[in-house]
């Protein structure tokens, strides 16, 4: 960067505008702070957001924190992201109630928020770019009460209670099997932050405190691996496992029969209407408020489909 002491005149002050930050206030720059990073699902995310931003000819950063339980992580991120004046900002949030004053800031400044993945309990974000989670979990709920005939016991193993996600896809599959499945029983719900180690030993707790259990929930990709290998190294192949999200352990599973199924989102198109919707939101264009991206539920009879395969990610 120049020196400002030999900066001089008219020319002194067209080399400060092309330095620093100043160059990318000129551009349209669009940050994109996620849940986490860890898992395939945010690598899908950011392929999409990459793609649009490419096509729209417009700058992105994508980050998150290391795991999806820092939040305040996940808050720093979105002040520093805010202080470099943006376009337009994409979040997810990890809190749906932490990030409001700094997401009132942005509204403030002029800047569109796009909510992705999980919304906030605000009518700050101009768009939400998200699965139906509500009826993508109640799907799963129907999809586990064929699977054990109607009647038993079901556990559920979430990533939080504090996201959107986590509290839609949770209370659709919990209400789902309330409202129809009067002979089914879920009789615990446990949260491992999306971590597979800690849903491992969260899910042999559970099988461990429920002999009769016929089946579990994972809510995430995290969740849903550590029921797989908590099932597995209990030893009870009978569990009927449905998943959330995809990625290679996963399909795996599936493929081998230790998983029935799973929601798969379409992450890709997630991270691409995100970036789209900023773009237009910071046009002055009207953009919908809720952009459903889409799920399907996936097993082994149709897991190499092209449609399924499509969205399914490793």
């Amino acid at each position: 960067m120049l020196n400002r002491r030999h900066l001089i005149g008219a020319a002194g002050a067209v080399a400060l505008m092309l330095s620093g930050n100043l160059a990318i206030a000129q551009e349209t720059y669009i940050p994109l702070i996620s849940k986490g990073f860890q898992h395939q699902f945010w690598q899908a995310v950011k392929a999409g957001a990459d793609k649009a931003a490419e096509e729209f000819g417009v700058t992105i950063t994508f980050e998150g924190p290391d795991n999806e339980t820092m939040v305040d992580r996940q808050i720093d991120m979105l002040a520093a992201a805010l202080a470099k004046n943006p376009t337009a900002i994409g979040f997810a949030a990890l809190d749906s109630q932490a990030a409001i004053p700094l997401l009132r800031e942005a509204q403030e400044k002029g800047i569109p928020v796009i909510a992705f993945d999980s919304g906030v309990d605000s009518d700050i974000p101009v768009a939400t770019a998200s699965t139906d989670n509500v009826a993508a979990a109640a799907l799963a709920a129907d999809k586990m009460a064929e699977l054990i005939g109607g009647s038993g016991q079901v556990a559920v193993v979430a990533h939080d209670q504090t996201s959107r996600t986590g509290i839609d896809r949770v209370e659709g599959f919990t209400n789902q099997i309330k409202d129809k499945y009067p002979d089914i029983e879920v009789v615990t719900v446990q949260y491992g932050g999306g971590d597979h180690l800690k849903s491992t030993e969260l899910t042999k707790a559970i099988v461990t405190a429920n002999p009769d259990l016929k089946g579990i929930f994972g809510a995430n990709e995290g969740s849903a691996l550590g029921v797989v290998n908590g099932v597995t190294e209990m030893g009870k192949s009978d569990i009927v496992i449905i998943g959330y999200d995809s990625g290679k352990a996963q399909k795996d599973a599936i493929r081998s029969g230790v998983m029935a199924g799973a929601i798969t989102q379409n992450p890709v198109g997630i991270g691409y209407e995100t970036v789209k919707a900023a773009l237009e939101a910071s046009q002055g264009k009207e953009v919908p408020a809720n952009i459903d991206t889409g799920f399907y539920y996936y097993d082994k009879s149709n897991i190499d489909d092209p449609e399924i395969a499509a969205v399914l990610y490793d």
